[in-house]
């Protein structure tokens, strides 16, 4: 449609996600996982399957806004991170397969930010959470989220760590995974 309407396309940006606020052994229907990596991996990939060719033709931009939880593990998120990281796998591989095609892949990771998706969120349930765990007015405004994001898909950027925590963690990491580890499931605690 897209094509029908304007022509081409020169922009795919991938932002559709679902989440989950569960502990994995709470979770009493695994079909809330399958549903997450429905939604948050396999449409990035159904999308940019089909829009791949128009993108080659434009030398466009391919965008995966994933999620800090691309990154590292988070507690009540196993879900949600494994779809993001199954995100993060699948742009990394198709960005070396179109190095020469003209096509440039950029990948997102924010942190929270307050956008309704939490209250979503699927419970160990399966029903929506309805109330978000975070503090909503703590954390990154859609239009900040946004603001970075074009930027970083302009400059056809390999990727961009939206949050100073999240470029601290990818640092600490590499030296100190299980300080890592006890910020996340505080930061989970936290709400922010």
């Amino acid at each position: 449609r897209a094509v029908a309407a304007f022509g081409r396309i020169d922009t795919l940006v991938n932002n559709a996600g679902a989440t989950m606020w569960a502990r994995f052994e709470d979770i009493r229907d695994m079909a809330i996982l399958a549903r997450i990596m429905q939604v948050n991996f396999m449409g990035a990939v159904y999308c940019t399957h089909y829009a791949l060719p128009h993108l080659k033709s434009s030398r466009g931009r391919l965008a995966g806004i994933a999620s800090l939880t691309a990154l590292v593990g988070v507690p009540t998120r196993s879900g949600y991170a494994a779809s993001k990281h199954a995100m993060r796998g699948f742009f990394d591989s198709l960005r070396i397969e179109l190095a020469d095609s003209g096509v440039s892949v950029t990948m997102v990771y924010p942190g929270f930010v307050s956008t309704g998706i939490r209250e979503n969120a699927s419970g160990p349930d399966g029903k929506p959470i309805e109330v978000s765990p975070v503090k909503e007015g703590e954390v990154m405004g859609v239009e900040e989220c946004a603001r970075i994001s074009l930027g970083a898909i302009e400059a056809r950027r390999r990727e961009v760590v939206m949050t100073f925590r999240g470029k601290m963690g990818m640092f600490l990491k590499l030296v100190a995974p299980g300080l890592v580890d006890r910020i996340a499931r505080r930061a989970i605690e936290k709400g922010r």
